[in-house]
């Protein structure tokens, strides 16, 4: 290892905040304190890295000096690609910086320097959101996204593609928010504060994935910044300034399970930086020696408040060097080199230091095929299925086409390519797992299942869990052919193990938390001095193993997750049942399965047995209610015409107050009987909203009512169905009702009535039409014990009736039919997996009658997809029958938003898996006719969407395939000519 400190990068011994090279290695920025401003200063690495280009004077050392920044800077950071420099600063602004054209050499203005600008840097554009100083800035993978942290406790994520946009902000930390890391993988982005803690936030969705605070718990005092670092394999994630045993550490996260059994010990003061290199190494073959198979590793340098720089590689049990006093004051920022051999170091006292290492001290960094391969290994997918990769055999013939490819988002990296030479990045797990037969593992866990009998003889056999729910981290393709289970030699114990050591004040190493360090050798650092540098975990750090682990420890790790039991011991059809999300916590899907009744006796008693089963309070909702249908063992007075009672009425209330809505919020109280006048009794209904107030009488004991933003609908006991405005103006003389009402619901203008002999009816109170009358619900609650559970109306008037056995149906007044849209049973519902075709505007997922309807079924089910062991063809036929079953249903819900949601997601699958026909299809049906012709019958919307406009949409995504360019060009120049028209 090589040690230079060149004098000549200084800002006028102001400090250096912040140090970063650029990607392609020629060049690196400083930011940091100006004379009476921020500066960024961008310097030639040459002249860093060899001598005779220091000596020799035609070589430029300063390249550009960027005095913008109204007060000092805090971070510096390139982009991914290299085009944009980031910088943040304490006059509250993040600036993007892009190089502009060579214009001749100039100075800053108002700048003393007589020193000349040799390449110009301009800055593109001012990001302000920010109340207090930036900390620190970082690109996501591929550079979709900016995230900065501020001491205002936030962190803004920015949308890269189109700044100033804001994509989100992240909020919860209480203290001055100082670090960001990116997870390379692009699930996570996590964060580190002053308020003693480091937070985790999911990008699928940003929100927050877990919060840990045990490391930092003793934390006394602060530091200026706190840069974390994650490792490039994924799996470790290091903070600044922890604590152990009130010794200062870098505390070591594992992505399994978010456990923090490990850190580096042995800096005398805080740990303000940690950065580990960009490479993943195996060890170093010795010429002529056979070559061996070795676990690869990772390397992290860590540096303190204590002015001393540690290098970790996480294959040794102790560091690999240890500097001393390398500078005056505080380490403030590292940055390696993309090689991964060149580490630059900055300092609060105004100088950086440059270490050039060998390969014979850190090892063979992997080449991205295999680097790609770990990924593959740990995640199912490559992230490395860039542009580049497909560019190698295939020519672009569209100029529009590279522009896509270019903007490709982060999550479509990631994607299955087909054609263009490129097969199925997956890895096929077919019969060996971690060299142990699935065989051999379904016969050990058959050994280790755990057997009860109940009083009554029957067996009961305990479920054997294998991941947690909802991680986001898994990909089907790891659990295509084979699950990976506890108790075979894919899940090893990594149980660290210590040894005990009285002087831990100088000493560094790794160790478990709360536990004595260990005892070692010394080792000789790079300037000869000597410490006892250890490192105690396992006898051998694998980081590419740590996958495995997940299996046994992370259901119990994560609190307040559910998780997928699987039972090896019981049949297939009993084991998909417990795969399905009838064990899922939310409120919709709390129904148990009732004993079977050997005999039904009445209708009126099987809906008993639905009241039951479901208890709890119903969903409000100003625009769309699901309520549960109450039973009561009373009867309607009223007797019903001569149809045998198929749904329950509701048993009439003296009195009682119902809150429908939420924005606004309004009441209705009903008070029966509330007088007698000539011998007939009169009920009272009054309704308060926004604090107004009406009232009205009715000759009939009210049975039930409800009432949107526009109506309010009141069902009596004598059959009689009355509508008000919202001002309590009758709308409608009464309407009679076939028999007596069990639901009623109100949605804008639209009135739905189920009533107990399982008719329905929906009318347009303000257009006064029948949308659907008097349709029966025999055809799907004919055949079955199943009866009504719950029911709901659309904003759009459409009626959608669930059943007890998990399916729901929405009635279709054009076609006037049912149609089945929900089926919590269906096989396709849980080996669907369409999560790399979500984008971070999809991540939230749609929100409307379809997603209402469905409820968590939908999320566990992708989860339940990553058990399976269907083989990926299987799966992927799957994925595109529920798409296209999501697809229709949205559009016979007459869900505007949720169909485009679907569409998108939809035209991403079929973009991706390579089927031409249906995309060809689409965008023909999108398209439609060029020229306009009378025997056309092509409706040029769809729910109120322009259809060309959403071909608009779908191009850029096919656009993002490089095997369909001929198709994507073919309906680009369509579109262009029926615009023009």
């Amino acid at each position: 290892m090589k040690l230079l400190k060149p004098s000549w990068v200084s800002q006028n011994g102001k400090p250096i905040f912040s140090v970063d090279i650029h990607p392609d290695g020629t060049k690196f920025a400083t930011g940091g304190q100006g004379e009476d401003s921020g500066k960024v200063v961008i310097w030639n690495m040459a002249p860093v890295l060899r001598e005779e280009d220091e000596k020799n004077e035609n070589v430029p050392k300063m390249l550009c000096q960027m005095d913008n920044h109204l007060a000092c800077v805090n971070c510096v950071r390139w982009s991914n690609n290299g085009l944009y420099l980031a910088s943040g600063g304490d006059d509250k602004l993040v600036m993007v910086w892009k190089k502009a054209a060579f214009i001749g050499p100039s100075t800053v203005f108002g700048s003393s320097s007589k020193l000349a600008n040799v390449e110009q840097w301009r800055c593109v554009t001012i990001l302000r959101n920010h109340t207090g100083d930036v900390m620190d800035v970082a690109w996501s993978p591929h550079d979709v996204w900016l995230a900065s942290c501020s001491v205002d406790n936030t962190i803004v994520i920015w949308n890269a593609r189109k700044f100033p946009e804001i994509v989100t902000t992240l909020k919860g930390h209480t203290g001055l928010v100082k670090g960001l890391t990116w997870d390379p993988v692009g699930k996570y982005i996590a964060s580190q504060a002053d308020d003693h803690s480091l937070k985790v936030w999911r990008t699928m969705d940003w929100q927050l994935d877990t919060n840990i605070t045990k490391p930092f718990s003793e934390c006394g005092g602060t530091t200026h910044v706190l840069r974390l670092s994650w490792s490039p394999d994924g799996q470790y994630l290091v903070s600044a300034h922890a604590m152990n045993n009130s010794g200062p550490t870098a505390q070591i996260i594992e992505r399994d399970g978010w456990k923090t059994n490990m850190d580096f010990v042995g800096h005398r003061k805080a740990v303000t930086v940690v950065k580990f290199n960009p490479k993943i190494f195996k060890k170093k073959q010795r010429n002529g020696s056979a070559p061996k198979p070795s676990c690869p590793y990772c390397c992290c340098a860590v540096g303190s408040k204590d002015r001393s720089l540690s290098v970790w590689l996480t294959s040794l049990k102790r560091p690999l060097v240890v500097i001393h006093d390398l500078f005056d004051k505080s380490i403030m920022d590292i940055t390696w080199t993309l090689n991964g051999l060149g580490m630059l170091v900055c300092s609060m006292d105004g100088t950086v230091a440059f270490l050039d290492f060998s390969q014979d001290e850190l090892g063979d960094p992997l080449n991205e095929e295999e680097k790609n391969t770990i990924h593959q290994n740990i995640y199912g997918k490559s992230l490395a299925i860039t542009m580049e990769t497909q560019l190698s055999s295939t020519i672009i013939e569209n100029p529009e086409m590279l522009k896509y490819q270019q903007e490709r988002p982060g999550a479509q990296t990631t994607s299955r390519v087909q054609g263009a030479g490129l097969e199925n990045q997956t890895p096929k797990l077919t019969n060996v797992v971690n060299g142990e037969s699935l065989e051999d593992i379904r016969k050990n866990l058959l050994k280790k299942q755990v057997e009860t009998r109940t009083a009554d003889g029957r067996r009961r056999i305990t479920p054997l869990c294998i991941a947690q729910l909802d991680t986001g981290d898994f990909s089907p393709a790891l659990f295509n052919s084979a699950p990976i289970l506890p108790g075979s030699s894919a899940a090893p114990q990594l149980t660290p193990q210590l040894s005990s050591d009285s002087n831990t004040a100088n000493s560094l190493c790794l160790r478990a938390n709360q536990e004595p360090a260990a005892s070692g050798t010394p080792a000789l650092n790079s300037v000869g001095q000597k410490s006892n540098l250890l490192l105690t975990a396992a006898s051998k750090i694998e980081p590419m193993k740590a996958l495995d682990s997940r299996f046994t420890e992370r259901s119990k790790a994560t609190p307040g997750v559910t998780s997928a039991p699987v039972n090896l011991g019981i049949s297939p059809l009993d084991r998909r049942k417990v795969l399905l999300g009838e064990t899922s916590s939310d409120s919709e899907d709390k129904v148990q399965k009732a004993p079977p009744l050997a005999k039904r006796k009445t209708d009126m008693e099987a809906a008993e047995v639905v009241e039951k089963r479901k208890k709890g309070r119903p969903r409000k909702d100003a625009k769309m209610m699901m309520t549960p249908v109450s039973v009561e063992k009373e009867t309607a007075r009223i007797p019903a015409p001569t149809i045998s009672l198929k749904l329950h009425a509701p048993a009439i209330q003296k009195s009682f107050t119902i809150q429908v809505g939420t924005d606004p919020v309004m009441y209705l109280e009903v008070e029966n009987d509330a007088s007698v006048v000539a011998g007939a009794r009169i009920s009272q209904l009054r309704c308060s909203r926004d604090g107004r107030e009406w009232d009205t009488v009715l000759p009939s004991r009210i049975a039930t009512a409800t009432g949107s933003s526009d109506v309010v609908a009141v069902a009596c006991e004598d059959r009689t169905l009355s509508v008000f405005s919202a001002c309590g103006r009758r709308l409608l003389p009464s309407i009679m009702l076939p028999a007596p009402i069990s639901t009623l619901h109100c949605s804008a203008f639209f009135v739905m009535a189920l009533t107990a002999s399982a008719t329905l009816s929906v009318w347009d109170v303000q257009k006064q039409v029948a949308l659907v009358k008097n349709e029966s619900l025999h055809s799907i609650l004919s055949g079955s014990d199943a009866t009504v559970s719950h029911s709901m109306l659309t904003d759009q008037g459409v009626p959608v009736v669930g059943l007890s056995n998990g399916k729901s149906f929405c009635f279709s007044s054009a076609m006037e039919t049912w149609n089945l849209i929900v089926d919590k049973q269906d096989a396709l519902v849980q080996c669907a997996d369409f999560r790399n075709c979500l984008s971070s505007q999809d991540a939230l997922g749609s929100t409307g009658p379809l997603a209402a309807t469905q409820g968590r079924t939908l999320s566990a089910s992708r989860l339940a997809s990553r058990l399976s062991s269907a083989p990926h063809h299987l799966q992927q036929g799957m994925t595109l029958a529920f798409l296209e079953q999501q697809l229709s249903s949205a559009l016979v819900l007459r869900s505007t938003a949720e169909y485009r949601h679907w569409l998108l997601i939809y035209t991403r699958f079929i973009v991706n898996e390579g089927y031409e026909q249906r995309l060809r299809e689409l965008c023909k049906d999108l398209l439609g006719p060029v020229h306009k012709s009378s025997s056309s019958s092509w409706e040029p919307t769809v729910l109120g969407l322009r259809k060309r406009d959403v071909l608009a949409e779908v191009l850029p995504v096919i656009g993002q395939n490089l095997r369909f360019q001929r198709l994507f060009t073919e309906y680009q120049d369509q579109l262009e000519i029926v615009r023009l028209k």
